[in-house]
């Protein structure tokens, strides 16, 4: 849970860092900059900041902010009725992103946070750059991890059905809930 005080000045460092990727906001984007906390309540540990460019019946654009050393939790696009789930390509436009996915464990540079092994079973660790993208299949498990000075990157999806997201760990809850002050 985030207090609702703390949004704004989430939603602007997170959008000093896409300015670092060279990308410009409209004044009004940064406001628009969803916080997810993923219902963990450590924003700085398992969070990401989204920005939807786009989002209709048949696709989506965002970017995503991280910030240092913030992990995006392990999760996966399930197949909903007869289509076979969400299909995404991420691209990085800035900083170092640590992408994990099913296969051989080469976990080397990046960490799992104590307590929280088991939560993240996709081991396979891919160190991306700026220019580097990846396409996830549908149903696919992955999970983020920013560098030391965080990441931006895009995502460009097929439907967008992010309230329906698997998740490996079952405390996270994919909407954010706010709290008050």
């Amino acid at each position: 849970m985030i207090k609702r005080s703390e949004i704004p000045a989430i939603q602007k460092e997170a959008a000093i860092l896409i300015s670092r990727a060279g990308i410009v906001l409209r004044p009004e984007e940064v406001g628009q900059i969803a916080v997810a906390d993923f219902g963990l309540s450590q924003v700085r540990v398992f969070g990401a900041q989204i920005l939807t460019w786009v989002e209709t019946q048949r696709y989506g654009a965002k970017v995503i902010a991280l910030f240092p050393n913030q992990i995006l939790p392990e999760h996966w696009h399930p197949p909903v009725g007869e289509d076979p789930g969400k299909e995404e390509t991420i691209r990085v436009a800035w900083g170092v992103l640590y992408l994990y996915v099913e296969g051989p464990e080469t976990v080397k540079e990046g960490f799992i946070p104590k307590g929280k092994e088991g939560m993240f079973t996709a081991r396979h660790e891919i160190r991306m750059l700026a220019g580097d993208q990846y396409t996830f299949a549908p149903g696919a498990k992955h999970w983020f991890l920013a560098g030391k000075e965080g990441v931006v990157l895009y995502s460009f999806s097929s439907v967008v059905r992010d309230a329906l997201d698997g998740f490996t760990d079952p405390e996270i809850v994919r909407i954010t809930r706010i709290q008050e002050d």
